[in-house]
């Protein structure tokens, strides 16, 4: 697999760093190598020429708004950012993954600012490397706000996110990178799953792509989509995964076009075997159902992981705008070579930003710690996960 990082070792890396057309408003270290084993079967302790289990996570949108920075710089001492803390609860659940892919909604600012936020982000580098002490592997870089800087904002983000030891799909900076698929390995050995990761969103807020290059952003297409997941598998992907940027902003449920595209999409299929694998789901600002379309699993939408105080499009301040889960799903190899891997746990994990005190809640974990106050909101999000059946396919609440 990618290099993980133990959840004890964020504390110790963070010491060593000492709309409507848009998202709404608001209001380099080296990684540590090497995970435990998950209870699905990790790195360690099995034939590394056998095929086995893992687990991927995934979690929503990192949006970081002015407050969400000013909260990494007060973090930081003054010496720079820190949002190592503010994810510090999401840790122990995303390092556990043997993969665990992250959504970067912005492109990052040059290094000492200015940075900005709602409507158009340009937020600091240190983003990637708090998103990979806290143990992210990947991050999809397509979405409304990835052309807010043009392609200069996106080389400085995937630049930063290389320097981190991130991998990312979406966004590029030649032909060259945009038609190379991300395949990312699951564990050591050759026998150990690749999974591709690819990323597309709706649209770029009418920013029109920048002059002679097309490829700078993966803009929604379905015969693209489809053309990608099986380039991926001709080049060794045992997995395919879809990172979506769209819906509704503010809609708890999927919009025609999501489930129009769910379907088609999750029914496309390449001699017998289907061509995607997973859909996980960003940019609607909400938690949105989870649902098995066509026998793969799909995550309309997980909420925003990290965002500000998030105003609606009445006008007010909208607690869902701070309500996220990240979907935990737990892949066997298929019986014979070159059958499809299935998914045989699904799960969810409820979360919720706290923008009083600028950190991630894990509300599983603190309503056992005694807050109480958060079972309402944790319940909330379950409802809305829950929404279209899923329970009746499998998918439980995980911690």
């Amino acid at each position: 697999m990618t290099q993980r990082i133990r959840p004890g070792a964020v504390a110790a890396l963070a010491l060593l760093l000492a709309a409507a057309t848009g998202c709404t408003g608001q209001q380099p270290q080296a990684p540590v190598p090497s995970a435990p084993p998950t209870a699905a079967g990790g790195a360690g302790g099995q034939d590394a020429d056998v095929p086995r289990p893992f687990t991927l996570l995934a979690s929503g949108d990192v949006l970081p708004h002015s407050s969400v920075i000013d909260r990494a710089a007060a973090d930081a001492g003054g010496q720079g950012y820190d949002f190592t803390p503010m994810l510090k609860a999401a840790a122990p659940v995303v390092s556990r993954a043997d993969l665990a892919i992250c959504h970067m909604e912005t492109v990052y600012g040059k290094d000492g600012g200015p940075y900005t936020g709602y409507p158009s982000f340009k937020s600091p580098p240190e983003v990637a490397t708090a998103l990979r002490a806290t143990g992210y592997d990947s991050c999809s870089t397509a979405s409304n706000h990835t052309l807010d800087d043009g392609a200069e904002g996106i080389a400085r983000t995937l630049g930063a996110l290389d320097k981190a030891g991130i991998r990312h799909a979406g966004s590029a900076r030649s032909a060259a990178e945009a038609a190379r698929p991300t395949i990312l390995p699951t564990g050591p050995g050759k026998k150990a799953a690749k999974v591709a990761h690819l990323a597309y969103t709706y649209g770029t807020n009418d920013i029109p792509l920048p002059a002679g290059k097309p490829w700078a952003v993966n803009v929604t297409d379905e015969r693209k989509i489809v053309a990608e997941a099986r380039k991926a598998r001709r080049a060794g992907a045992d997995v395919v995964v879809l990172s979506a940027h769209w819906g509704t902003e503010w809609q708890d449920e999927p919009d025609a076009r999501q489930l129009e595209l769910a379907d088609r999409l999750t029914a496309s299929q390449d001699r017998g075997r289907p061509d995607l694998d997973l859909i996980i789901g960003t940019h609607a600002h909400v938690p949105q159902a989870y649902e098995k379309v066509n026998g793969t699993w799909v995550v309309y939408g997980m909420g925003d992981q990290i965002a500000g105080a998030m105003i609606n499009y009445q006008g007010v301040q909208d607690p869902r705008g701070n309500q996220s889960s990240m979907g935990r799903f737990t892949f066997a190899p298929p019986a014979e070579p070159g059958g499809r891997w299935t998914v045989q746990k699904a799960e969810f994990v409820p979360q919720w930003y706290d923008t009083g005190t600028g950190r991630v809640v894990d509300l599983n974990t603190s309503i056992k710690a005694g807050a109480d106050h958060h079972r309402q909101v944790r319940d909330r999000i379950r409802d809305v996960v829950l929404g279209r059946g899923a329970a009746a396919d499998g998918l439980v609440m995980g911690e």
